[in-house]
């Protein structure tokens, strides 16, 4: 039986890399994907229906549609919600993806650098959860996945800023979880390590390898593999309030 058939499922950061890839598993399994994104309106729209596509030629006729809005944003993430909740009437399936980065070390990061992002990938996290909390109150059903990283287990130097973004999304998680549990809904978060998307592709070959060393399995993951675990978390109805690593055995 596919439990994901015709849910409605929402991809924040879903127009390209890691969302993209997840929100593409879900649609190859009949998922309706709702993408959002703050990236241009033409490339939001172009991902949805490139999803749409490539759903069809697996048999499956969804729905797609794409919604421009700062997660980051508490009134906007509402508004955005709102609407959304109008043309869908339930989500069944939340994965907060969205995340930047601004890399720079303590000495040198500015409080906007450190406010922009725990702004996307923390407080987005919780504003989209917050707006949709009363849906899966009352659907008494479905799945929340937060978009974590190994660095907020672990550190990284230059990364202050998103380490402790990353590091409040895992507690977010264990949190929500709690808080949803009696109502059958799971709260679980990926903590990718090294992945090879379009971000990771403008370093050299050299400091690719630098990292490499660093991991037992001796290479980058992909985004497909993200993506597959993603898929497992929302159906595991059993799991809830983990963090599960995906990294190659970089943090062991």
């Amino acid at each position: 039986m596919n439990r994901i058939k015709e849910k409605n499922v929402i991809v924040t950061g879903g127009a390209r890399g890691i969302g993209y890839a997840i929100a593409e598993k879900f649609a190859l399994e009949g998922a309706n994907i709702i993408l959002n994104d703050f990236c241009d309106q033409s490339v939001l729209e172009e991902s949805a229906k490139n999803l749409q596509a490539t759903a069809k030629q697996n048999g499956h006729s969804i729905r797609t549609a794409s919604y421009r809005f700062d997660v980051s944003n508490f009134e906007a993430s509402k508004e955005g919600i709102d609407v959304i909740l109008k043309d869908f009437t339930k989500v069944d399936i939340l994965i907060n993806n969205a995340g930047i980065t601004k890399d720079k070390l303590v000495m040198q990061m500015t409080e906007a650098d450190f406010d922009s992002v725990i702004g996307v990938n923390l407080k987005g996290s919780f504003n989209m959860i917050r707006h949709l909390y009363r849906n899966f109150m009352a659907n008494r059903s479905g799945s929340i996945i937060n978009i974590a990283s190994v660095v907020g287990l672990m550190g990284s130097a230059g990364q202050a800023n998103y380490s402790a973004a990353k590091a409040g999304v895992v507690g977010l998680t264990k949190t929500v979880a709690r808080e949803l549990g009696g109502r059958g809904i799971t709260v679980n978060a990926i903590a990718p390590g090294f992945i090879e998307t379009a971000m990771t592709a403008v370093l050299s070959d050299e400091v690719k390898q630098k990292y490499f060393e660093l991991i037992p399995l001796k290479r980058g993951g992909t985004a497909e593999e993200v993506a597959h675990l993603a898929l497992f978390l929302a159906t595991a109805g059993y799991i809830t309030g983990e963090v599960v690593k995906i990294d190659g055995g970089l943090y062991i």
